[in-house]
């Protein structure tokens, strides 16, 4: 297995570089999406990749998007991203790349919310309310709201946070019949994925989704689906008696990274969450990677 940080694939235009994702250029109608080992914590890129994350993300997302395409038509084409590269660059798109459908990306973040938790618990503390949507009296951290809602936020520029926006901005952004269709459709993933991963075993606490446009006006789901990257996985083992204590649940995802960067002393002071990152011991790469690894083999088995 290829670990890799930053790709270099020099046949192909490179279109961006995303925290996660490097987008190269496949003619003027398709996009080669290559997923490195890269990980993020806090907006800031760790220096150290995470062996085999880009391989379990992809392998995630391809096999959420077989099972979601009678809810939305998605991005990718079918084709082998090994086609597009030359023979000495296969190494570096293997396992880990998707070869999808050049669109206009819609620049909303569909989140939804299925479950208190994160900036949406910090919300509610304040106002009993997440983006303007208003939720009951008496939740907790942790609690299973009562329907999903949908809190969408607006794509930031690289190294920005994005920024929760209420669904009267949405329909600013796009008009109000697609920022319909948005929601309606992002709430149907929502609820039909969080029911397949309730029946392996772990709840899907929240997750975005990312839409574009082909060149027929379809909405089409893009970017990537349903990985411990864009979404926040709990394993139900563990849940009720965080709940119970008010705390956050065992997660599939960055937890390991994040408590210890958040931990972390440098020179006797807190990381100030911009870069560098602090290096990150190899026990918790190695724990880290074993998280993913494991929310995949869960899913898929």
């Amino acid at each position: 297995m290829t670990t890799v940080h930053t790709s270099s694939i020099q046949s192909l235009p490179l279109l961006a570089r995303g925290k996660v994702r490097d987008n190269y250029a496949v003619g003027n109608d398709r996009i080669l999406m290559v997923a490195s080992d890269r990980l993020s914590a806090f907006d800031v890129i760790m220096g150290e990749p995470i062996p085999g994350k880009g391989e379990i993300l992809t392998k995630m997302a391809l096999w959420w998007f077989d099972r979601l395409g009678h809810l939305c038509p998605n991005h990718l084409t079918g084709e082998a991203p090994e086609s597009v590269v030359k023979p000495e660059e296969v190494p570096q798109v293997k396992d880990r790349s998707m070869l999808v459908k050049r669109l206009k990306p819609i620049p909303v973040e569909a989140v939804v919310r299925g479950y208190l938790a994160g900036s949406g618990w910090k919300e509610y503390q304040d106002s009993r309310s997440v983006c303007g949507v208003p939720l009951p009296e008496g939740l907790t951290n942790a609690s299973k709201l009562p329907r999903p809602i949908f809190t969408p936020a607006a794509k930031a520029a690289a190294g920005e946070h994005d920024e929760n926006i209420s669904y009267d901005k949405v329909v600013e952004i796009v008009g109000p019949a697609l920022a319909q269709q948005i929601r309606d459709t992002s709430l149907a993933i929502y609820e039909a994925a969080a029911g397949i991963a309730l029946s392996k075993g772990m709840i899907i606490a929240d997750t975005k989704f990312e839409f574009g446009l082909d060149e027929a006006g379809t909405l089409v789901l893009m970017d990537e689906v349903l990985t411990p990257d864009s979404s926040r996985y709990w394993p139900v083992e563990g849940y009720e008696e965080a709940l119970a204590a008010g705390a956050n649940p065992p997660s599939y995802d960055k937890q390991f990274v994040r408590d210890w960067l958040e931990a972390v002393r440098i020179n006797g002071k807190p990381w100030d969450k911009t870069p560098p990152a602090p290096r990150l011991p190899a026990e918790v790469v190695a724990k880290t990677a074993a998280k993913y690894r494991e929310a995949l083999d869960r899913l898929t088995h």
